[in-house]
């Protein structure tokens, strides 16, 4: 492998929107719910919900500003390490990413500070609705970001000339074909992943004895909303699939490791595929299984990588296993919260140690998952940055290669820095516990201390 100044690019880009992408994932769910809590606070005025609210907008805040620096991280690479991307595409993403922040981020921008900062300082109605407003703002960020990332993959509604895309219809170049099903498969991850960090906290809080009416709340809140969630992800994550197999077929063959087009494909559970060869090595396989899930028919038959230029496949094992570790992570999560729901019929959600302990482990699957689904959609896209308009090799900045490999090795050491801090801060934030008791009053008053604080992710994962 050649380590030329472009694959180092694409390695410290695709570094650093690793560590980008699961902190505005969790915001996006997290922020849905803390308005939730707050809402049934506003409803019911139970104290418990407010308390809550507080302590998942402490991990909230930290959470959004991390993600906020690595966003800008990204912009800035995209100038120095991708600058002929943006002259190429510029004309159309470059309006979808202002869009993002034009709508999106300056609505989560106005209401933010109230939702931050407006405990007992604001009415509970405004309270509750910035909380809401940062929510859909959230939400907002996801669809033109993953909207631009959509028209990359499947471009539609633009015209080249001379090299450059124009835009001309907008409509098209913001529901690209990819968009509708890729939106929902990443916010339900969103959420789902949320769900499951909520979940993971009130189990260790019920395993402690600690906030046992708090851990009551997260344990059935986040596992209502997992036990909705985690079987509709499987059944939009099939529809995703199709689409990808109608309109990116080579990626569907590179997550398939299916090579001729011409046989019937089976479900190739684990090989080693080996590109060169063009074959899988040490295959283990379903037959007919891999026809019945992309065709369903049993004798179906798509396209195989064979059927492609072997200049426009993208390499094939990364895809392969990041796509296998993605929907393995997926079933185990739908296991877990039928799991739970068993025992929440039977009274001994809270009670059963074996499922607590389970579940306090539970909350890097998301995270994993996410990062899992995000290769297998950019690896998968190569070797195109945007699919027959510009290849990812065209559209590297014409950099040396030891400027890249430094800027690249400080990335590793600062973001290695930052990040530990932020992880570290987050879980300070969750070993102190829900919020302190607020004595009653119209909007309340300052609160005092509660008891001991219980464990936070770090703990959650049974490290004492």
């Amino acid at each position: 492998m050649d380590f030329d100044h472009v694959l180092l690019s694409r390695i410290q880009f695709g570094f650093t929107v690793t560590f980008h992408i699961i902190f505005p994932a969790f915001t996006i769910g997290l922020s849905a719910f803390i308005a939730v809590l707050l809402v049934r606070y506003g409803l019911t005025g139970n104290e418990k919900f407010n308390q809550l609210a507080r302590f998942w907008t402490k991990i909230f805040a930290v959470s959004f500003a991390m993600g906020v620096v690595s966003g800008l991280v990204l912009s800035y690479e995209i100038g120095t390490n991708w600058s002929h991307y943006s002259r190429v595409v510029g004309n159309v993403v470059g309006p979808l990413l202002a869009y993002e922040v034009v709508t999106a981020f300056f609505l989560e921008a106005t209401f933010l500070g109230i939702m931050l900062f407006g405990h007992d300082r604001v009415p509970r109605w405004l309270h509750v609705t910035s909380a809401v407003m940062v929510a859909i703002g959230t939400a907002g960020s996801a669809f033109w970001i993953l909207s631009a990332i959509s028209w990359m993959q499947h471009p539609t509604g633009h015209e080249v000339r001379d090299g450059i895309a124009y835009p001309l219809d907008w409509a098209r170049i913001v529901f690209s074909p990819t968009f509708p099903m890729r939106f929902a498969h990443m916010v339900t991850a969103a959420y789902l992943t949320t769900a499951f960090v909520v979940l993971a906290v009130g189990a260790r809080f019920a395993l402690a004895g600690r906030y046992p009416d708090h851990a009551r709340t997260m344990l059935h809140m986040g596992l209502g909303l997992a036990l909705i969630l985690a079987p509709a992800q499987v059944f939009i994550g099939d529809l995703h699939g199709l689409d990808t197999g109608e309109y990116q077929p080579v990626k569907l063959a590179a997550i398939e490791a299916h090579w001729n087009g011409k046989e019937v494909a089976p479900f190739v559970v684990l090989a080693w595929p080996d590109q060169e060869a063009e074959t899988n090595r040490f295959e283990l396989a379903i037959p007919h299984a891999g026809s019945l899930v992309i065709t369903h028919e049993w004798d179906g038959k798509f396209p195989g990588l064979l059927d492609f230029p072997a200049a426009d496949r993208p390499p094939v094992a990364p895809v392969f296993f990041a796509f296998r570790i993605m929907v393995a992570i997926g079933f185990a999560m739908v296991g877990l919260v039928l799991w739970g729901a068993y025992l929440w019929v039977r009274g001994r959600l809270d009670t059963s140690p074996v499922f607590l302990r389970v579940a306090a482990l539970s909350w890097p699957a998301g995270f994993i998952a996410i990062i899992s689904g995000w290769m297998v959609t950019e690896i998968g896209r190569q070797p195109w940055i945007a699919t027959g308009i510009l290849r990812t090799a065209q559209a590297a900045s014409p950099l040396t290669t030891e400027t890249v490999a430094v800027s690249l090795a400080l990335f590793v050491l600062v973001y290695g820095v930052v990040f530990s801090t932020g992880i570290y801060s987050i879980n300070r934030l969750i070993n102190k516990g829900p919020a302190p008791a607020v004595i009653a009053g119209e909007r309340g008053l300052p609160s005092r201390p509660m008891s001991a604080a219980a464990g936070g992710l770090s703990e959650a994962t049974g490290d004492e």
